[in-house]
């Protein structure tokens, strides 16, 4: 009896922590996202902080992910769309977005009209390094997204995650470490 029960702690933990290993760092799907599936997706251009090797690079990544999936019909870079009043919108979006934390119904309906997408996705580049840690040299992207319901200005969902890759000679390509992370992100996104 207590060899079994032993066995059956032993797989019940087990269990638990490889489920604990496939989820996100952090993951909230908001109410307002029960009724929202978007089927074509405006991604902002990546703020990439203090790696700026990895400008355009992860943009590319992001939308090739994205393009992947089943239920997104279409996947437009604002950053690649021209026309001053578009520009202009995008620029103080990000701005009210990133230093207030404000998600401007106004601009987000225009940005949405304008680009002809169903939702926003704005993205954070958090790590985009090769590092060493104790004995093994690892790659690691980390992103962080938020999606906004433009109809309403409503954010909708928001994620942040990294993934590493071990490597011992041949530094993987970043960029198909992010294209990993971004899939695996995108499988939690409301569609």
């Amino acid at each position: 009896m207590g060899k079994r029960l032993t066995w059956t702690l032993f797989l019940s933990g087990l269990i638990i922590f490889a489920a604990g290993c496939t989820t996100l760092r952090y993951n909230m799907v908001f109410p307002e996202a029960k009724n929202f599936h978007p089927a074509r997706i405006g991604v902002f251009a990546v703020d990439v902080g203090s790696y700026a090797d990895a400008q355009g690079k992860v943009d590319e990544a992001i939308i090739a992910a994205l393009s992947k999936e089943k239920k997104i019909t279409r996947v437009v870079s604002l950053g690649s769309l021209s026309g001053k009043e578009l520009e202009k919108n995008i620029e103080f979006y990000r701005e009210k977005l990133a230093k207030l934390n404000y998600s401007d119904p106004k601009l987000s309906r225009e940005i949405a009209d304008l680009a002809q997408v169903d939702a926003l996705i704005a993205v954070t580049l958090d790590h985009w390094d090769y590092l060493k840690e104790g004995d093994s040299k690892i790659a690691k992207v980390g992103l962080g997204i938020k999606m906004v319901d433009p109809r309403t200005g409503q954010l909708v969902w928001e994620a942040r995650h990294f993934v590493t890759e071990k490597y011992l000679f041949v530094k993987p390509d970043l960029s198909g470490v992010a294209k990993k992370l971004m899939k695996k992100m995108a499988a939690y996104m409301p569609k």
